[in-house]
């Protein structure tokens, strides 16, 4: 039998040692860590992005990954632009829209005008896995999601309600309501009118897959039925798995009439980055919004946001805004923060 040599029974040694570690990390074992991860949300989603990360490590579908993320935000009551305590209708009814679509299977579900269920990611999924169908909307949402155990419950928090009945007292001096008398009160309201928020998530798994999910209340005081872009496949989400996936937050129907998010993965499929794929969707969109003037300011701009976020199979990632002063939540595996999204205008101060 050959002599080993100290040197040769260290690096032995260290083998064997590695082998080890190998063999006992389920995740390593499986090749889970073998690849990039990354995932990216808007603004309002560094919980999301940290909690999204921490079960892609955990070997979960980039799918449930994205979906338990978005549900921290879903379920905040804090966050008056998604789920519960999301901001109502006009007539004081929260309503809310979500889609999810898997990268490995290339399918999608989702829900519109969902009244009285905090979490539709969740019943999004299940339209995708349950049923027939890509798309449900208002009572028959419902129905679905209470036949499948989801309890139904008032969305409509305190301060949601408190801030649409600011609206509505001051939305016109010759109706019967009346607000209390305060000198902030038109500021305040002023700050929700036309508000719209939302949260987009998207991840790109240790294996290449990718899958995300956008869900919203959608825009402050919408005529009932209102639907934006985050439940339509190919506007406020999109997921090819051979080349990226995007998803929108902001004006939904500049975005619906323009397939933004398609758009995006369309233009990463011709080979741009992320980022310039987002800003040549959006370049497309301010082009055609030329065709509206009433969405234009007196300069001859889009008067409203809108920002796409992407990720493509190389597990690059960015984010444009129509606006400048955007940011995006990203989290790469090592660190989870806030960076500055590109900007197709810059906004005056």
């Amino acid at each position: 039998m050959a002599k080993l040599s100290r040197r040769d029974f260290m690096k032995a040694g260290l083998t064997l040692g590695a082998t080890g570690l190998f063999l006992n990390n389920p995740l390593l074992s499986q090749g889970l860590m073998a690849g990039k991860m990354i995932v990216i949300a808007s603004s309002n989603g560094l919980k999301a992005t940290e909690k999204a990360m921490e079960l892609l490590i955990q070997g979960y579908d980039p799918l449930d990954a994205v979906i338990a993320g978005v549900n921290i935000v879903e379920e905040d009551p804090e966050d008056t632009s998604v789920g519960y305590g999301g901001l109502p209708n006009e007539e004081g009814e929260v309503e809310l829209d979500a889609s999810v679509m898997h990268g490995p299977t290339h399918n999608a579900g989702a829900v519109a005008a969902l009244r009285g269920i905090k979490t539709p990611s969740k019943v999004a999924k299940l339209v995708m896995e349950r049923c027939d169908h890509a798309l449900l909307v208002g009572e028959g949402a419902l129905k679905f999601a209470k036949a499948h155990g989801f309890k139904e419950e008032n969305l409509l928090t305190d301060r949601a309600r408190e801030i649409w009945l600011r609206w509505k007292e001051t939305l016109s001096d010759r109706d019967n309501w009346f607000p209390p008398k305060s000198e902030k009160l038109p500021a305040e309201v002023k700050s929700f009118v036309d508000a719209y928020g939302t949260i987009n998530c998207l991840a790109l798994d240790s294996q290449g897959n990718l899958a995300g999910v956008t869900t919203t209340s959608g825009l402050a005081f919408k005529l009932p039925g209102r639907v934006g872009d985050s439940p339509i496949i190919g506007a406020g989400l999109y997921v090819d798995n051979d080349v990226g996936a995007a998803g929108s937050t902001g004006r939904g129907e500049a975005n619906i009439l323009n397939c933004g998010s398609f758009q995006v993965v369309s233009f990463m499929a011709q080979g741009y980055s992320p980022e310039e794929a987002c800003l040549k969707t959006l370049e497309r969109i301010a082009q055609k919004t030329k065709l509206q003037p009433y969405l234009l300011d007196k300069d001859g701009l889009p008067r409203f946001g809108l920002n796409f976020y992407a990720i493509n199979k190389k597990g690059e990632f960015g984010s444009a805004s129509m606006w400048s002063g955007a940011y995006y939540a990203v989290h790469d595996g090592r660190e989870n923060k806030l960076r500055e999204a590109a900007y197709l205008f810059k906004r005056k101060k």
